[in-house]
């Protein structure tokens, strides 16, 4: 009787040791795949999606913030009240909160973050998010009080964006390489050229996140994003470079192929400042020179949706206005003649470093150009030489993007922006526009406002990215779709 009782209880040990063994418990860290890699990591001075894609939700936050779907929920502010005229906002903040640094989150930092924003040496990407505001006020530590000129029915969309971030005074200028904000992760380290550690927040003033250990890997070229995802070196790769590959991935039952939509309008950029697109005509046959699909079958792999201007397709306001572009090459040569180009043209074509609709794509588009005659150099370009060059300096003729912020037509209505574009009518709507809170009264501005652009022949409009991304099959919580650009892991896990 002893001696089975003993065995028992040994099993019963033995049960136990390996149940509690390190190597079954449940994973709480995650390697995820980057295809590029931030030039900094202050959200707030800084242009590149991959800043965003690093510390959006994860380490900074604003007074409101986007969740997966494209809704706008609360964030920094757990309630807001709007005054009937639709000039005032008075954000109730959440009480409690702390940056990373360990010094408390109030009023006062909503107001700094505001006004450092829209001042007239702001370095922010998105310097017009700001501009409508009139004052920025704070009648005790948790309340904020912002009066806008005049009233603008996106204002709480705007605070969402990762551009409207609050930070401290005391640590904003090191954000770039020291991130410090309120949110669930706090920055450890960034070894330039390979990846950025997280770790969670233990004083996090909100839910408690599932994963400790959060980091981003840069791999940027297709071939080595594969090898890293088959040898499990990279855990979830959510905007994975190599569609080609995703059968195959989609076939390995370690895998999960996430296939969904984005706000990124893949665009040729023209410099509509510089000789000759500053020629409606060019710009025009510039257009019908270009078969998107043939783009979106060579460089994507199929995973794309036609545009025929600068919106994305699943927002009900979208106008289908391919057909002003479509692809026609004889029509091309005629408007070149017309243009005063009979014989063509040449030009550079800058190509920043995305493998996938950047790089090939340009060569596809390349090709196309040639046979209507327009003969185009190649000029391969690293991301802060594109932000640099063509982006900073608009020193470009062509150039290919994809723009991921949500609801960035008005980029068209700055002067200064790369696109050089400009249009006394354009401007007109999307002033009218910010003024405009009735939704249908907003729709047919937007509608408006995007068949200007189009008719303009501002860009050449491509293709609607798709997010297709990989994960290994035991993860949950990732974004299917991406309304902004982030990889938001605040509620992401492993199931076991």
């Amino acid at each position: 009787m002893k001696s089975s009782k003993l065995m028992v209880a040994l099993g019963a040990g033995l049960l136990l040791a390996v149940s509690m063994s390190p190597a079954l418990a449940q994973r709480t860290d995650i390697n995820v795949g980057m295809v590029l890699e931030p030039p900094n990591l202050d959200p707030t001075g800084g242009a590149a999606a991959a800043i965003d894609e690093v510390v959006y939700a994860n380490v900074f936050e604003g007074l409101t913030r986007f969740d997966s779907s494209g809704a706008v929920i609360p964030a920094l502010a757990e309630s807001w009240d709007i005054s009937e005229d639709g000039l005032t906002y008075t954000f109730h903040l959440h009480s409690g909160v702390i940056f990373h640094d360990g010094s408390p989150m109030d009023s006062s930092d909503v107001v700094f973050s505001l006004e450092r924003a829209m001042a007239e040496d702001s370095t922010n990407a998105q310097k017009g998010l700001f501009a409508g505001i009139e004052s920025v006020e704070a009648p005790d530590a948790e309340t904020v009080v912002v009066t806008l000129s005049a009233p603008n029915g996106l204002f709480l969309f705007n605070m969402a964006w990762g551009d409207a971030v609050i930070v401290a005074p005391e640590s904003a200028e090191n954000n770039a390489t020291n991130p410090i904000g309120t949110g669930p992760f706090e920055f450890v380290e960034w070894v330039q050229g390979d990846h950025v550690e997280l770790a969670k927040f233990d004083s996090y003033w909100g839910e408690p996140v599932a994963l400790d250990q959060v980091t981003f890997k840069f791999v940027g070229d297709p071939t080595a994003a594969f090898a890293a995802m088959m040898t499990e070196d990279i855990d979830a790769f959510p905007n994975f470079p190599a569609p080609e590959t995703l059968p195959q991935l989609e076939a390995d039952p370690r895998f999960t192929v996430i296939v969904g939509s984005t706000e990124g309008e893949t665009v040729m950029s023209m410099n509509n400042g510089r000789e000759p697109f500053d020629n409606i005509l060019v710009r025009e046959a510039i257009a019908h020179a270009i078969n998107r699909q043939e783009i979106i079958d060579g460089a994507m792999f199929g995973y794309g949706t036609p545009i025929g201007t600068f919106f994305a397709p699943h927002n009900p306001a979208y106008v289908d206005l391919t057909g002003l572009s479509d692809y026609d090459p004889e029509r091309s040569k005629e408007l070149l003649a017309e243009a005063g180009y009979p014989d063509g043209f040449s030009a550079t074509f800058h190509l920043p470093p995305v493998a996938t609709y950047a790089r090939r794509g340009g060569e596809i588009i390349a090709a196309q150009l040639r046979e209507v005659g327009i003969e185009v150099e190649l000029i391969n370009v690293e991301w802060a030489q594109w932000l640099e060059g063509p982006f900073g300096a608009k020193e470009y003729d062509l150039t290919i993007v994809s723009h991921t912020e949500p609801m960035d037509i008005g980029a068209y209505a700055n002067p200064d922006y790369y696109f050089n574009y400009q249009s006394d009518e354009f401007n007109a709507v999307m002033e009218e526009l910010n003024d405009t809170t009735d939704p249908d009264a907003r729709t047919a501005l937007l509608q408006q406002a995007q068949t200007i652009i189009a008719e303009d022949y501002a860009t050449v409009f491509l293709f609607q990215l798709a997010k297709t991304g990989v994960a290994n099959a035991k993860l949950e919580g990732l974004w299917a779709n991406s309304p902004t650009q982030a990889n938001d892991m605040t509620g992401v896990h492993w199931t076991e």
